[in-house]
């Protein structure tokens, strides 16, 4: 009696397994429910680095499975780029993109990601900034609206800026017109 229960209940509980292992149980842990465990620092965002294969499951394992991955591909440069976007919930969060197999670039969108420093989406540029001259540029591409600011201290990280300004088209705005614009977008590069 004992084997046939034994013979019955095995397959349930190996297929109960097998979906278990699959779980995030870093998300049951109390101090996981109202704190990002992704952060922005040097090497990259999360887990996810340089050295990051860009790969649906490395890039997922990489953000601690917090976000839903959706995949695409873009022409950059006459280059076709392979990214892939991070959603929470419906919101765009993060922008992946890869080149030569790994990551080269992530686009952090979600204001709960932070950098080791503290700053996030929505951080004022006065309270990064006194001024804009050797650390922001003009943005580019997309991002032409914005102003690109290396952050302090840092050869990977830079913060786009957007805010009011009716100035000529073309030009960055002064820093008294900077001084209330926040942070939009935070930029990592491999």
């Amino acid at each position: 009696m004992k084997l046939r229960l034994l013979v019955c209940a095995a397959p349930l509980l190996l297929a109960g397994c097998s979906t278990l292992s699959g779980m995030n149980w870093g998300a049951m842990n109390p101090v996981n429910w109202f704190s990002s465990s992704v952060e922005i620092s040097e090497n990259g965002v999360g887990d996810i680095t340089a050295s990051t294969a860009m790969d649906e499951k490395a890039i997922t394992d990489g953000l601690g499975g917090d976000y839903r991955l959706r995949s695409g591909m873009k022409t950059a440069n006459g280059n076709i780029e392979r990214y892939y976007e991070a959603l929470k919930g419906d919101t765009l969060a993060m922008v992946i993109t890869g080149e030569n197999g790994t990551v080269s670039r992530i686009e952090v969108l979600d204001p709960d990601v932070e950098t080791t420093s503290g700053v996030k989406v929505g951080t004022a540029f006065s309270s990064l900034y006194s001024k804009a001259y050797g650390a922001c540029q003009k943005g580019s591409g997309d991002d032409t609206s914005a102003v690109e600011c290396n952050a302090p201290d840092s050869q990977h990280i830079t913060y786009l800026f957007t805010g009011e300004w009716r100035g000529p088209e073309g030009l960055m705005p002064p820093d008294d017109a900077l001084k209330s614009w926040k942070i939009s977008k935070i930029v990592w590069r491999r």
